[in-house]
């Protein structure tokens, strides 16, 4: 078998950085990391700018279509840090379903996903990310398979939280781990799809 032509990596976005090589605004961008990418990279699955954690660039076009816009549902995990303490019953309420405004001002229940109130992880606060910790707050890891515009912020904004840090930690079993904020990690192309739980089948819809 010959091997791939096609590059995978994951990186640690860091806050303030756009998922981007290039950008009208004067922000971070993936192309300021000590990283020499290889022609035709580009991130897929983005997030905003102040967003962090596990973002994918690849050569493969392709790959997209499997993970953000087919049927097949991928889950991805955020842990979220949101101000004021979070009770059980609005904990409830995520888990279950809020309304949020989606694209063309529509209002959008979300269906039922995992959330859970955790503690707080250790050595998230270097960098220059500012926090105040006299400010009470809550911690959370929220699993979603579907990825409506911001939508994180929106379901903690919709239950009377603001969203403070957002940072996705996993999509299905590729794991942002121990890597640091803008290291770059490379991923052998059959890992890659196995941790992404994408199958022979629906790796044979890339070649139609």
């Amino acid at each position: 078998m010959s091997p791939s032509p096609y590059k995978y990596y994951i990186i640690n976005k860091p806050f303030n950085m756009v998922s981007q090589f290039v950008s009208p605004d004067d922000v971070g961008l993936l192309g300021d990391l000590d990283f020499e990418f290889p022609e035709g990279i580009h991130a897929i699955g983005r997030l905003d700018n102040h967003s962090e954690g596990l973002l994918i660039l690849t050569t493969n076009k392709r790959v997209t279509k499997l993970l953000f816009e087919s049927k097949t549902p991928h889950e991805r995990t955020y842990l979220v840090m949101v101000r004021h303490r979070m009770t059980q019953e609005t904990l409830e309420k995520l888990r279950t379903g809020v309304t949020i405004i989606v694209k063309g001002g529509v209002d959008y229940t979300t269906p039922p996903c995992d959330v859970q109130i955790v503690d707080m992880p250790e050595g998230l606060f270097e960098g220059n990310f500012k926090m105040r910790p006299e400010i009470p707050h809550t911690w959370l890891t929220i699993t979603l398979t579907e990825g409506k515009f911001h939508q994180v912020r929106k379901m903690v904004f919709a239950v009377s939280h603001r969203c403070i840090r957002l940072i996705r930690i996993s999509i299905e079993d590729l794991l942002l781990g121990d890597l640091q904020p803008g290291c770059v990690k490379e991923i052998e192309e059959t890992e890659f799809f196995k941790l992404l739980k994408i199958n022979n089948w629906q790796l044979s819809t890339l070649a139609n």
